[in-house]
């Protein structure tokens, strides 16, 4: 190792903690973050302070703007040029600024997100509200530091002489820290900055009086008065900005949605490409066409619809999914000596104030060092003037004008200020009219001094002026507020009719999880039949419904789960095609299976009303004539709850009974009107009770014993039933089954061991008829069930293969299964009775 080469070990943390903490104070407090008292990030007080710097002001000629960037970038910035430039042209942009800081000339990009023309073409100077900021700048009034390389200065502040900070608003992204101020109106900025200097105390609701919110240079509707109150105490809060809109009728009964103001920051042309995508994907029914007719006259968004679509609806579903309405997040951050400070309005508003003070301080102060200096001066021309033939002896007597001016300091105790004044003095100003005019001259420049002590010396006072300009910016510059304020934020509601055309469709869902839609046409094409659906080898369709789009599936599992399934979100699929699991589209763990599955529609959710004094989901409800779910599990348990329990938008499994350790859910199905509960167990038992017998519970309960069991027995099947018409239909899993007049089942009470419903056979030389009974119903006609074994076989037979016979009979073999492969599960086949 040389001599010149000296390592020192180093922890790499530390090593990259030292770096990135002085990368994040730079970008902290020299790019990313606004200074609170002038508003502005560096690069833009840079850019402006050139442009004054060089003449580059209102009333003279445009500058080519590459000048302006080649000034900004060699004296007081040295970064890309790009930077320099993206910052002069948003402060040129009317749409991103309140009041634009730059006047440009060329093009300086749209709202459609096109960029601005290069540098070398456009030109600029400064907008006349620019220079409220500087003004005064050559009074001392703020500090100057040494530029990058120590060859200019420049200011560390701007003297600001309105709030820009709010009235322009900013946002930026630093390390660990971001901005995102609004724009706010001039005039209540101003307003509320003069009652604050008025009453130091006022609150934030005080403030919000004059100060009433937001205002975007784009427009637009601001909703949550609640939200900006938050911002203004705490910096942080949350508003919504609505576009301003109307509906407009056409020939033919047609209606077109007219867009005028979108919110701010957002992209025409996306927001115009947002919508027509919405069309083109038909997310969304009834829109016709899709244009953007914004010209000289302002903005214009059409959005033309078809015959009869419903604009109200069509308009809310715009709002919910395009940018049409956004959210708005106050991030309200400033750099306040020298760090960066989250901060309500009033804090950002005293920090203006303290800026103000100080600004008009050092101005007063520097022209009362100008009006002494020049006081000081007339008072001795004065007296020169009074002692104007022996002055002039005096200097016609000296050697040069350095002898002169000694000798009328030596011989009339002028200083050297007030001898080199009057050796300057021109002599025209000998005559009376200007001996006159320097007197006057002077009592005004000592009247002036007065006035200007006195502002120093009286807080008031200085208020008072600070006040007065105030006023003169607000009545010179300040316009009429452009966002409308709305206090509560507006829910939207969008129609299903509006996204979903309603069309009656058929749905099927098989034995192993194969769920389609599909539409009335292809299901006729294909023969109308259900026998000639599509579906894997093995499986067989286990539920078909025939229901509408605008419909949602309540779709209930074994473990005590549900979903509710919009009919639209199911996948569509041809007739002949076998569909997609249902996995693809439901959350359904693995070891979870459907059970029933219960078609609504959007009426049945407002049916059905829960207690006023339970919470929804947990509370008993008190109507019995409401429709109602009747719940039945293995152990016996019966449930009753209200439909309307079950209404959610989520799509994720949600509890729907309460299920016991070892037990599952049977079955689930709807009771319009309660009616009667009969449920039949594997061992043969039955029982029949009122269903009014089981209360009403919540959502999340467990409900009610239904039937006592006898050990090793569980309950088979769960039904409804009425009057005595009708017949129990049982089957046992091997293949025997029989029906047995519903008239022979009297009315028992909830919770009894039933009666016998079937009886198995016993003994070695008799043909056993099964060991449990795995299916039962309660049937009026013929019906056709179907059957699968424990090996996967499918088995079809009819009800009317079935004997009617007492209670206590065996039954009658339907099904050919043997011992070794029972049936495991059966249910009645699906009928579908399409209508033209």
């Amino acid at each position: 190792m040389s001599l010149l080469e000296n390592f020192l070990p180093a922890y790499l943390e530390e090593v990259v903690g030292d770096r990135f903490g002085r990368y994040s104070k730079y970008i902290i407090q020299d790019r990313a973050i606004p200074d609170v008292r002038d508003g502005l990030k560096p690069v833009q007080r840079r850019i402006l302070y050139a442009m004054y710097d060089s003449n580059n002001t209102p009333d003279k000629p445009y500058r080519k703007s590459a000048k302006t960037v080649g000034d900004v970038m060699g004296n007081y910035h040295p970064h890309g040029d790009s930077s320099i430039y993206d910052g002069m042209v948003r402060m040129a942009q009317p749409w991103k600024m309140g009041h634009p800081l730059v006047d440009g000339h060329g093009n300086w990009g749209s709202m459609d997100d096109d960029p601005a023309a290069a540098m070398r073409y456009t030109e600029a100077r400064l907008a006349p509200i620019a220079m409220e900021l500087l003004r005064d700048i050559e009074k001392r009034t703020v500090l100057f530091k040494d530029n990058f390389d120590n060859t200019a200065k420049e200011p560390v502040v701007l003297p600001s002489r309105y709030p820009n900070l709010l009235v322009n608003g900013v946002s930026g992204i630093s390390s660990g820290f971001a901005t995102e101020i609004p724009p706010h109106n001039l005039r209540e900025v101003i307003s509320a900055c003069v009652a604050l200097m008025d009453n130091p105390e006022m609150t934030v609701a005080d403030l919000m009086g004059v100060l009433r919110g937001p205002d975007f240079p784009t427009g637009g509707i601001i909703m949550g008065e609640d939200g900006i109150r938050d911002a203004y105490e705490t910096g942080k809060g949350r508003i919504y900005i609505r576009s301003k809109t109307a509906i407009e009728d056409l020939r033919g009964g047609k209606q077109q949605i007219v867009v005028t103001e979108i919110p701010y920051q957002v992209v025409k042309s996306k927001l115009v490409n947002a919508i027509d995508n919405l069309r083109a994907e038909k997310k969304v029914e009834g829109i016709a066409e899709v244009r953007d007719e914004s010209g000289r006259n302002g903005m214009r968004i059409v959005v033309e619809l078809k015959k009869d679509a419903d604009a109200e609806g069509i308009l809310a579903y715009l709002l919910k999914k395009t940018d049409l309405q956004v959210a708005y997040s106050f991030n309200m951050v400033a750099i306040v000596n020298k760090a960066p400070r989250q901060l309500g309005v009033k804090a950002m508003l005293e920090a203006y104030i303290a800026h103000q003070k100080e600004v008009v301080t050092h101005r007063t102060q520097f022209d009362l060092e100008k009006a002494e200096d020049r006081a000081h001066v007339l008072e001795g021309l004065v007296k020169a003037l009074n002692l104007l033939d022996a002055v002039i002896e005096t200097i016609k007597a000296s050697k040069n004008r350095q002898d002169a001016q000694n000798n009328l300091v030596a011989k009339f105790g002028f200083s050297e200020r007030q001898a080199d004044a009057i050796l300057t003095l021109q002599l025209y100003r000998l005559t009376n009219l200007e001996i006159t005019s320097l007197e006057k001259e002077h009592a005004d420049t000592l009247k002036k001094m007065q006035q200007l002590r006195s502002i120093l010396d009286n807080p008031k006072k200085l208020l008072g002026v600070i006040k007065d300009e105030l006023g003169e910016i607000r009545d010179k510059y300040g316009i009429d507020r452009r966002s409308e304020l709305q206090g509560e934020v507006e829910e939207l509601k969008v129609n299903l009719e509006v996204t979903v055309p309603s069309e009656e469709v058929v749905v099927t869902l098989s034995r192993q999880g194969y769920v389609k839609r599909t539409s009335l046409l292809s299901f006729t094409r294909s023969g109308g039949d259900l026998g000639s659906s599509g579906v894997k080898e093995g499986d067989v369709i286990r539920w078909s419904l025939q229901p509408n789009t605008l419909d949602s599936l309540l779709l209930f599992t074994q473990k005590g789960q549900y979903f509710l399934l919009p009919v639209h979100q199911i996948p569509e699929f041809k007739w002949k095609d076998a569909g997609t699991a249902i996995v693809n589209v439901l959350p359904l763990s693995k070891d979870d299976r459907i059970i029933s599955v219960i078609p609504t529609k959007p009426g049945d959710w407002n049916s059905a009303a829960t207690d006023s004094n339970s919470a929804p989901g947990t509370g008993a409800a008190s109507a019995s004539s409401e429709t109602a779910l009747v719940f039945v599990s293995r152990r016996g348990q019966v449930k009753r709850t209200l439909l309307s329990e079950y209404a959610t938008s989520r799509n994720i499994a949600i509890a729907a009974v309460k299920v016991a350790d070892g037990d599952e859910v049977v079955t689930v199905y709807r009771s319009n009107d309660p009616q009667e509960v009969m449920l039949v167990t594997e061992q043969g038992m039955s029982i029949r009770f009122q269903e009014s017998e089981v209360s009403l519970q919540g959502r999340v309960a467990g409900g009610v014993r239904g039937i006592s069991l006898k050990d090793g027995d569980a309950v088979a099947a769960g039904f409804p039933v009425f009057g005595d018409e009708g017949e129990v239909l049982v089957l046992t899993d091997l293949g025997y089954a029989k029906r047995s007049l519903l008239f022979d089942y009297p009315q028992q009470g909830r919770g009894g061991k039933g009666i016998q419903t079937l009886e198995f056979k016993e003994g070695k030389r008799m043909k056993p008829n099964g060991n449990r009974i795995v299916a039962a119903y309660h049937v009026k006609e013929a019906v056709t069930l179907s059957g699968v074994t424990a090996g996967g076989a499918h088995l079809e037979f009819s009800s009317e293969d079935a004997p009617i016979d007492d209670r206590r009979t065996f039954g009658k073999s339907v099904a050919a299964v043997g011992r070794e492969d029972p049936l495991a599960e059966a249910f009645l086949m699906p009928v579908l009775s399409i209508t033209e």
